[in-house]
C-alpha cells in the first residue's frame, strides 16, 4: 500500500476483482516527473476522464491525464459492468424538480452514454465482451407498475427499444421463483468494465493522448493558465477537467461536500459451464432488480456469475464481502447457494444529494464532472463528451446539467453517513411492506 499527500492509499495496481484477474495486457505507464504543457489536463483515468479525453483527442486536442494509480483503478474498473440507461432518478422526478425544460434535456441525452461506448467499441476495436440486453426485474405488482410508467416515459424521449415482460417471459432472462415480471431494454447491455477502460485508454494514446500513473493530485490551482500539481511535478493547461469522483480525496476541497463515496460490492463464482450459464439466464441480458438496494448479475463470458449488491455510505468496505452477498444469491438461484466464490471485492461510487450528476466548472477554465449516483458506466461517456463540447465552445447540452441547483449533503461529513442510512431504512421498510 502507498500513501498520498491528500492521505488516501491506493493498491497496486488494482483490487482483487474478477476483472482485474482477466484483464488484458497494459503497458506501465510513467508517474508525471517535472513540468508539462498542454491544452487539457484531465484529472482522473476512469470512465469519466477517459470519456473526456478521447472526445477532446478526438477534436484535435492535446490531452494530458493525471492518474493518482492506474487506469481503470476505481469504480471504472470494478462496477458490475452494466450499461444501464437513464439517470439515478428518473425523468418525471427531474420534471417536478427542476421543470420540464430540463426534463426536456436531460431526457434527450439519457440513453446517449451506451451509444457513445458502442461506438467507441467499434471504432477502437476495444475487446471487452460487449453484450446486449438489459433488465429491470419487478418483485411485487407495485414495482411492475413503475416500470410500465417508465415505458411511457422513455418512449416520450426516443427509446422505443423496450419489452415489458410477464412472470413467464421474464424467466428467459433469468430462469428464478423470485420475479413477478420486468423491462427489456434493448439499447442496455453488460461488458467487462476494466477492459473496456483500457481500451479507451489505448485509443487516447493513440490519438496523441498522454497518459501519467501513479501521480496523485495534490492541488488545482486555479488562473487563465490552471496548474495540476502532483507530489512528482506539474501540468500548465488552457484547460483542466477534474475527474476524481469517489477518490478526488482533499485535491479539490470545493467539492468535497458535493458527493458522498458510497461502497457497494460484487463477487465472482467459479465457472459453471455453459450448460448452467444457459439455463439460469437463457438471454444471456443483465439484471437488476428494483429495490432500493437493489442487486444486479450477469454472467462473464466465462460462465461466472457476477453478482453485486448491498450498500455502505461514507465508502467503507464491509470485513466479510461474501457472508454479505451469499444470502442475496442463494434467494436468487438456490442451485448456486454453495457455489465456490473465487472473487470478491469492494468499490466506491459518488452519490449527489440529488442523486443526479453534479457538472460545472469551479474558476474560468477548471471544469468538473462527479456523482452519477450508481449509473457511472453509460453516464460518464455523456459527460465526457458534454465536457469536450463546452470547451470546444458549445456549451449548450453541458449548460443542461450545470444550470440544475446541487446541494451538500446535509450534516456534513460527519452527520451525512448516518443520515443516509435512516433514509435507506425508511425505503426498505416500504419495499418490506410492498409499498
Amino acid at each position: 500500500m502507498s500513501r498520498n499527500p491528500n492521505n488516501q492509499t491506493f493498491p497496486a495496481p488494482h483490487a482483487p476483482s474478477y476483472y482485474a484477474a482477466t484483464a488484458h495486457t497494459a503497458p506501465e505507464r510513467p508517474p508525471l516527473a517535472g513540468a508539462v504543457n498542454t491544452q487539457v489536463c484531465v484529472v482522473g483515468a476512469g470512465f469519466s476522464g477517459l470519456a473526456t479525453a478521447v472526445s477532446l483527442a478526438e477534436r484535435g486536442y492535446q490531452v494530458v491525464v493525471v492518474e493518482a494509480s492506474h487506469v481503470g483503478w476505481g469504480a471504472s474498473g470494478r462496477n458490475g459492468g452494466q450499461l444501464v440507461n437513464g439517470y439515478s432518478r428518473d425523468l418525471d422526478v427531474v420534471e417536478s424538480r427542476y421543470g420540464a425544460q430540463a426534463a426536456q434535456a436531460l431526457g434527450s441525452m439519457a440513453f446517449e452514454g451506451a451509444a457513445i461506448i458502442r461506438e467507441r467499441v467499434a471504432r477502437y476495436g476495444i475487446d471487452c465482451d460487449l453484450r446486449d440486453g438489459g433488465v429491470f426485474a419487478a418483485l411485487n405488482d407495485n414495482q411492475l407498475d413503475e416500470l410500465k410508467t417508465r415505458v411511457k416515459s422513455w418512449q416520450s424521449y426516443g427509446n422505443d427499444e423496450l419489452q415489458m415482460l410477464d412472470e413467464r417471459a421474464i424467466r428467459e432472462h433469468s430462469n428464478t421463483d423470485l420475479y413477478v415480471g420486468g423491462l427489456l431494454d434493448k439499447r442496455g447491455g453488460h461488458l467487462h468494465p476494466l477492459n473496456l477502460a483500457l481500451g479507451e485508454a489505448a485509443a487516447l494514446e493513440s490519438l496523441g493522448g498522454v497518459i501519467y500513473e501513479r501521480s496523485p493530485v495534490t492541488s488545482v490551482q486555479s488562473g487563465s493558465k490552471p496548474m495540476v500539481h502532483t507530489a512528482g511535478g506539474q501540468v500548465r493547461a488552457d484547460t483542466v477537467v477534474v475527474c476524481g469522483n469517489a477518490y478526488l480525496g482533499k485535491a479539490v476541497p470545493a467539492l468535497r461536500d458535493r458527493v458522498m463515496p458510497v461502497a457497494t460490492q460484487v463477487m465472482a463464482t467459479e465457472p459453471l459451464g455453459a450448460e448452467t450459464a444457459n439455463r439460469l439466464m437463457p438471454a444471456g441480458s443483465c439484471v437488476e432488480d428494483c429495490n432500493y438496494m437493489l442487486d444486479y448479475y450477469r454472467m462473464s463470458a466465462d460462465h461466472r456469475l457476477l453478482f453485486g449488491g448491498g450498500t455502505v455510505y461514507g465508502g467503507t468496505t464491509p470485513a466479510d464481502i461474501e457472508a454479505k452477498l451469499r444470502p442475496h444469491l442463494a434467494r436468487t438461484f438456490p442451485e448456486l447457494a454453495k457455489a465456490r466464490i473465487d472473487y470478491a471485492w469492494s468499490g466506491n461510487f459518488a452519490l449527489t444529494l440529488t442523486r443526479i450528476p453534479h457538472m460545472g466548472e469551479l474558476e474560468d477554465n477548471v471544469y468538473f464532472t462527479h456523482g452519477y449516483s450508481g449509473h457511472g458506466v453509460t453516464t460518464t461517456h455523456l459527460a465526457g463528451r458534454l465536457l469536450a463540447e463546452a470547451i470546444d465552445g458549445e456549451h449548450e447540452r453541458f449548460e443542461a446539467f450545470a444550470a440544475l441547483r446541487n446541494y451538500p449533503f446535509p450534516g456534513g461529513r460527519l452527520f451525512r453517513v448516518p443520515l443516509s442510512v435512516l433514509g435507506s431504512w425508511y425505503y426498505q421498510a416500504r419495499e418490506k411492506m410492498g409499498l
